[in-house]
């Protein structure tokens, strides 16, 4: 007798024609048997005609908790992602007040998590030039990795991180053997172009892409290489946004270093003729590209020098987005409902296979940042599923949002719907989701690197 068996659901292949239909077993929170399964359990769920994927495994939100909840927060924030088909989330140190910088802001960030997530998560720690003598400390308590700002992060209390710092974190954290994670744009050349838009008086959604244009990643990528390679550190570049940065990342790993990147569906999904038209919903750092950019990412992708896909989610109260000078309006994306969507969505046209969609949502992730048993459709990982029917054609409507503000730009509002929909999601076996719905009386585990 086992808890629950889904059956005849499709399993990730490289064929979608022939892919297997199986039976999943679970008991006490992890996956037990696969197969043609005859044994009795509990609950049984029919699974047949639906896609079952590894949970997704998001290691880029921003759920502002504790301090900053009114623009997302961590119960809302994780419904939403579990909506998504998410599992596991990795919640940066930021915008949280105070901001996850040693062990007493960590504490406080595990006390909202504990009580308010729906899902399991796991926690970054902030690299920053005021807490340099903490990262230890930040080890100890659980953190997976640790995150720099190589320009403005928008957040007084959180500094970007000069090449001094970056030189002495990045010791801090090879010898702790955690990755260290940039977001990489050169501070010296936003802020000077930035600085000379404002002056001028060319305030719009295209003076501000202009003011962060792709050598300003690409130079920030470079120069995180090598420090990376003077101090033997794990690095990681988030939301590379260009073809042009993650090519840099590949050759950096052609010498040896170890080194990944991620990429964000918006990236993916939108270009910055979306910027332009739609404005404040779409704002992000870096901004959305060119259409060229676009697919140089895609193929990037096809040709595995993209690790993983992330929803860098980071919404806020929509009066931050209601501004007239677009370099005030606050820059931050909502669409942790909407990732493992977009990448099903481009499977077809990108020559893509479920068993991609499975490594760049989860499996990936999983092995970068250490996290056992988690990513996996096999036995003796967590079972961490999520049920997907690939041919709803349902368009989603803003107010069906579970994210605390009812705006994202993968809504009817901004975008052509995506096609499928996220039937359930497990969560170690315990259904969080189902059909629209937060099921309740789940609460998630914090999940430390091993």
């Amino acid at each position: 007798m086992v808890d629950l068996i889904l059956r005849s659901g499709m399993l990730p292949s490289d064929n979608q024609t022939s892919a297997p239909k199986l039976d999943i077993a679970v008991d006490d929170g992890y996956i037990v048997g696969i197969g043609d399964l005859e044994q009795d359990c509990q609950q049984d769920i029919d699974a047949r005609g639906l896609q079952v994927l590894p949970g997704m495994i998001d290691t880029h939100v921003h759920f502002n908790d504790p301090g900053r909840a009114t623009w997302e927060g961590i119960a809302t924030g994780s419904r939403a992602f579990a909506s998504g088909g998410g599992t596991l989330y990795g919640d940066m140190p930021l915008n949280a007040s105070p901001p996850t910088l040693d062990a007493a802001s960590f504490a406080a960030k595990l006390a909202v998590a504990q009580r308010d997530s729906v899902t399991d998560f796991a926690f970054w720690g902030g690299l920053t030039p005021t807490n340099l003598e903490h990262l230890e400390d930040l080890a100890d308590c659980g953190v997976f990795a640790f995150k720099a700002f190589m320009s403005n992060s928008g957040m007084d209390d959180f500094q970007a991180a000069d090449d001094t710092t970056l030189y002495e974190g990045m010791l801090t954290a090879a010898k702790l053997n955690l990755p260290v994670a940039v977001h990489a744009e050169s501070d010296a050349l936003t802020a000077h172009l930035s600085q000379q838009m404002t002056a001028t008086g060319k305030l719009s959604s295209k003076d501000y892409a202009a003011s962060r244009p792709v050598f300003a990643e690409v130079e920030a990528i470079r120069r995180a290489i090598s420090l990376a390679e003077a101090t033997g550190c794990r690095l990681h570049i988030v939301h590379v946004s260009s073809g042009t940065g993650v090519l840099e990342v590949a050759r950096a790993r052609a010498r040896g270093i170890d080194i990944t990147c991620e990429t964000c569906a918006h990236y993916l999904h939108f270009t910055e003729e979306d910027l332009f038209n739609f404005g404040a919903i779409f704002k992000c750092a870096p901004p959305l590209r060119s259409e060229v950019e676009q697919q140089r990412l895609w193929q990037c992708i096809r040709e595995g020098q993209i690790d993983f896909v992330t929803s860098d989610h980071s919404p806020s109260s929509l009066d931050l987005k209601d501004k007239p000078n677009f370099f005030e309006v606050w820059g931050g994306i909502a669409g942790v409902e909407a990732t493992l969507l977009v990448m099903l969505n481009g499977m077809t046209e990108h020559h893509l296979s479920t068993e991609d969609i499975a490594k760049l949502t989860a499996s990936h992730a999983a092995a970068r940042f250490g996290f056992k048993d988690k990513g996996r459709l096999e036995v003796g990982a967590h079972a961490d599923i999520a049920l997907v029917d690939l041919v709803d054609e349902t368009a989603r409507q803003p107010e069906e949002l579970l994210s605390r503000h009812k705006y994202s730009p993968y809504t009817t509002s901004y975008t052509q719907p995506l096609k499928g929909c996220i039937i359930s999601t497990f969560v170690r076996g315990q259904r969080v989701f189902h059909e629209g719905e937060i099921v309740d009386g789940v609460r998630g585990q914090l999940i430390r690197p091993s």
